[in-house]
């Protein structure tokens, strides 16, 4: 953002504000996303700044508006904003045009418009065809990307831009490529990865990458992340776990291959739960690992391993933490998850932690504070970890390169 002469330019700008929303009002539950962009949004300032934003996808109890996100931003920064229930017709087209510097402009939910899933994974250049980027290139100066959190995926709203205007990722990417690079490839051993949550095949891709990488040492385990690493292991869970696998995680038998090849490959790199808990009724009820199968489901990992992992965990120079190792949201099941959080907090190591739960108990626990940084990425974080191709980052990389060779024109300046 340092390099283009902001100030007085009209900026569009991308962010990632999906926030937790109360179905029964539409009132925000949490603003951390928002408070995320607060850097970048000082920053402009004195610029006239249209924000594109999504929340949610068509279906689900949150799917909505972007009213009270504009009512959100504006508390937040203090400065004149205002919603337009428009993406990019003639109505937001003249609040655009009527902007002056320091007004924001919050534009309606970007998945509202059939192109923006339509022509997801589309090339870029015809991503940039899009009616959104016709409609709006024209009226703005630079676009800037902060939305890390979306920067896996590629739709028009967040790569189209990039091959007709001047482009710039925002200071919360700055922020999250730096600590994540930082993990990635600091050199210090040793260094631990720990996957939870149910993006198995995800956190599978991250497992495989980072071990053949060298970035980290070992992988330690939980939620349907360990479920998947049980069975590789040889070990039948039970009715009611493979009962979930089977409904949520359709792939799952291949998983297993996958991980049990990964497990032969490095033996002692992958951590699995000595001893479980499973939802016994309601209720909290400890087992072996060796005395599995069982019927009830496996609802969070077993004190002996928290300790187990806690003890690796305070070893390490280097943690990446990705997903709860049990169904924290559940008070009675929350105690491993919580454990194993409270051992990171407390460690010595460079600590990066992300996905949606993960960064939520984090400041549930009041731990933001003992952990170097909090990603508001989940399927991001893992993709970005997992060396898998990150869209966002690709098109603003490309964006640069026609800039300088002069393909892309500064219209307005």
């Amino acid at each position: 953002m340092g390099d283009f002469p902001l100030g007085g330019a009209t900026v569009l700008l991308r962010l990632d504000v999906n926030s937790p929303i109360n179905p029964l009002d539409g009132s925000f539950l949490d603003d951390t996303r928002v408070r995320e962009h607060l850097t970048t949004l000082r920053e402009l300032a004195g610029s006239k700044v249209v924000v594109m934003a999504h929340q949610s996808k068509a279906g689900k109890e949150d799917y909505t508006a972007l009213k009270e996100h504009a009512r959100v931003i504006g508390n937040l920064t203090r400065r004149p904003t205002k919603y337009v229930d428009d993406l990019f017709g003639s109505h937001a087209v003249s609040e655009i045009r009527a902007m002056k510097d320091g007004d924001i402009v919050v534009l309606e939910n970007t998945r509202f418009y059939a192109e923006e899933e339509l022509l997801s994974n589309k090339s870029f250049d015809l991503q940039a065809k899009a009616h959104i980027v016709r409609r709006l290139a024209p009226e703005v100066d630079y676009f800037i990307n902060d939305a890390y959190a979306a920067a896996h995926r590629s739709q028009p709203t967040l790569v189209g831009f990039t091959r007709v205007l001047p482009s710039m990722g925002g200071r919360l990417v700055e922020r999250e490529m730096a600590a994540i690079e930082r993990a990635l490839h600091s050199g210090s051993h040793p260094a631990v990865a720990v996957l939870g949550g149910a993006k198995v095949d995800d956190s599978i891709a991250v497992m495989k990458n980072m071990l053949k990488n060298g970035s980290i040492d070992a992988v330690l385990t939980g939620g349907v992340v360990a479920h998947i690493a049980m069975m590789a292991a040889g070990v039948k869970l039970g009715e009611g776990s493979e009962a979930y696998l089977e409904k949520d995680v359709p792939a799952w038998r291949d998983l297993v291959a996958q991980t049990q090849a990964i497990m032969k490959e490095r033996p002692d790199a992958v951590k699995v739960p000595t001893d479980v808990v499973v939802n016994h009724a309601g209720h909290r009820l400890g087992l072996k690992a060796s005395a599995l199968p069982h019927p009830d489901p496996i609802y969070d990992i077993g004190l002996d391993t928290m300790t187990a992992y806690a003890k690796i965990i305070a070893e390490a120079r280097v943690i990446v933490a990705n997903g709860p190792v049990g169904v924290f949201e559940l008070e009675e099941f929350a105690v491993g998850t919580r454990g194993i959080m409270k051992a990171i907090a407390d460690s010595k190591a460079y600590k990066v932690v992300g996905g949606g739960h993960t960064a939520a108990l984090v400041t549930q626990l009041g731990m933001a504070g003992k952990v170097d940084h909090v990603s508001t990425g989940g399927g991001a974080l893992i993709s970005h970890l997992g060396g898998e191709p990150m869209p966002v980052l690709q098109a603003l990389t490309e964006s640069k390169k026609l800039h300088l060779e002069g393909r892309i024109k500064h219209r307005r300046a």
